[in-house]
């Protein structure tokens, strides 16, 4: 008798080694099937090498742990005695800064937000200013060549700068002499409003300057981000407090 094989569709290349391995592990006895296996995974794995963490060099506006917890406010200013240096203030971690006192958790919290903030170069206003004097930056309007257009005759472009306290801008200033190079920067977050008004947060003319010559002081909370509140109990309690709110108005109108 003869007897036929079923015909069979041809097997994928990608799937052979897969029946081959489930082959394999239908010959090996039991108690090697079992046996578990002794892999660490990669996600799991204990770290060997611990990362550097960088450290921003103190700026002029912001030149000691004081003036930082000052800007970025809630209060944080009351703990500046526990942070001993500037190094200390951007390598402590979250519990050791706990031990050392800073409370809250959300206070905490809100310190390391902020100092990963200030480790990348974003900060608030007044971050960028290089003359600085007992915490105060002199801001004046400066007057530059904007450009040439294809039609049109050069024009010029006022824009907000960082002077000495004292300097006047006047028209064909050498600005190497003031600034050390040529090459000027915007005070940014700072705009002039009309023909010679200097705006912008935490901005205070300067009298007698016409509101072109103001100045920008360290403050408390300058920089503070602020907590927003809960409405009607918050998300998760919002439906309960409305409508016990509402039946305590119907059971009112019903007296």
């Amino acid at each position: 008798m003869i007897v036929r094989r079923p015909a069979t569709s041809s097997i994928p290349s990608r799937l052979l080694p897969c029946i081959q391995c489930t082959a394999f592990f239908r010959r090996l006895p039991p108690r090697i099937i079992t046996t578990k296996s002794t892999q660490t995974r990669t996600l799991h794995a204990p770290k060997t090498k611990t990362s550097t963490l960088t450290i921003p060099s103190p700026t002029p506006f912001v030149p000691n742990v004081q003036t930082f917890l000052t800007l970025i406010g809630r209060q944080l200013s009351q703990h500046s005695a526990k942070i001993p240096t500037w190094d200390a203030l951007f390598t402590l971690s979250s519990t050791q800064l706990r031990e050392l006192g800073v409370e809250p958790a959300r206070a905490r919290r809100y310190l390391l937000w902020w100092r990963e903030r200030y480790r990348k170069g974003e900060r608030g206003i007044g971050g960028d200013l290089d003359f600085v004097d007992g915490g105060s930056g002199e801001v004046r309007i400066l007057e530059m060549e904007g450009g040439r257009g294809a039609m049109t005759a050069a024009f010029t472009t006022k824009i907000v700068v960082n002077v000495p306290s004292g300097t006047e801008l006047k028209p064909g200033i050498n600005l190497e002499e003031v600034f050390g190079t040529d090459q000027v920067k915007p005070v940014s977050g700072v705009k002039v409003r009309g023909a010679h008004t200097i705006v912008g947060p935490h901005v205070e003319s300067l009298k007698g300057g016409g509101g072109s010559i103001a100045t920008i002081k360290v403050k408390e909370g300058m920089w503070e981000q602020k907590r927003g509140h809960k409405v009607d109990g918050g998300e998760r309690r919002k439906e309960n407090v409305r409508s016990r709110r509402a039946a305590q108005e119907r059971g009112t109108l019903r007296k």
